[in-house]
């Protein structure tokens, strides 16, 4: 363990109920649903040991045992070697969430996990793929947090017909690609939003953010908001913004997911030939109208 690194661990929050899955997560945790041959929550956890982190938290709850089962893999097929080369760089925890609280209940289930160091936050849903020498989101945000000290978190332009599927900053440019924000709000009505700068879910905060998990007080369906936390930190500790620059992926929207699936075809070694022949073919009929 690199013990002298100042942010070590993140927390993955993957006790949702996967919704926007159905009915493919209805017995399997969305978390775990394949792209190709890596399950989604792989490509979230290499991110985090691509960026230094060396202590995982995971946010379950009851009914996800096979996520428990997939960081404990008692087979030594060959194709599992990678996964066993990234399990020996890492120690994963797992805490429960009782209750689907929202997303700033399940952050603050692992308080007694983070300790009193600051942390990152991956959302299991959001795929980033960092290539040509780019660097993931969460490998800037722990960058720039050791060198400001303060809270930081990715944002992105959306179009305003999206502005209400996200938390949207209040934010004013201070730097190159840096963002001072002054306020957070929960997917407001487009008329309401003060901006179109999103977020799409990598964070890194101090672990004060649990003192205003906390206070928080519970808003739509009784869920306690991340962002209304983030909100109250904003104003008294401070936090900063700043965009990311490498591929996004929604996997819990199915055309994004499906774009996912394309893109990792295309890069996969064994089938990269035959997927792409697989798409012009169907580029082909789709241009004769036989689709």
């Amino acid at each position: 363990m690199n013990l002298m690194k100042q942010i070590r661990r993140a927390v993955i929050p993957a006790a949702g109920l996967g919704t926007r899955s159905l009915p493919a997560s209805k017995s399997v945790p969305k978390e775990l649903l394949a792209v190709i041959d890596k399950p989604l929550l792989l490509f979230v956890v290499e991110e985090a040991v691509a960026a230094g982190i060396d202590e995982i938290i995971i946010v379950t709850s009851k009914g996800k045992g096979a996520l428990r089962e997939f960081f404990n893999p008692s087979s030594s097929h060959s194709a599992l070697q990678s996964l066993h080369d990234t399990l020996q760089k890492i120690r994963v925890e797992f805490v429960e969430q009782e209750r689907p609280l929202g997303l700033g209940h399940a952050v603050s289930c692992a308080r007694g996990a983070v300790g009193q160091q600051p942390f990152a936050v991956l959302l299991p849903d959001e795929i980033f793929v960092a290539e040509g020498g780019k660097k993931s989101p969460t490998h800037e945000l722990i960058a720039l947090y050791e060198k400001t000290k303060t809270s930081i978190v990715s944002i992105m332009e959306v179009p305003k017909a999206d502005v209400s599927k996200y938390g949207i900053v209040d934010a004013a440019k201070t730097d190159d690609n840096l963002y001072q924000i002054k306020n957070v709000i929960e997917k407001p009505q487009v008329e309401k939003a003060p901006t179109n700068l999103a977020l799409p879910g990598r964070y890194v905060f101090s672990p004060q953010i649990f003192n205003y998990l906390e206070s928080a007080r519970p808003g739509t369906n009784g869920e306690i908001q991340l962002t209304d936390a983030m909100s109250a930190l904003a104003k008294n500790e401070g936090l900063l913004g700043t965009k990311f620059d490498c591929l996004r992926f929604d996997a819990g929207d199915k055309a994004d997911y499906f774009r996912l699936i394309v893109h990792a075809a295309l890069k996969h070694p064994e089938i990269a030939e035959k997927a792409k022949n697989v798409l012009l073919k169907a580029a082909e009929k789709i241009k004769n109208e036989k689709i």
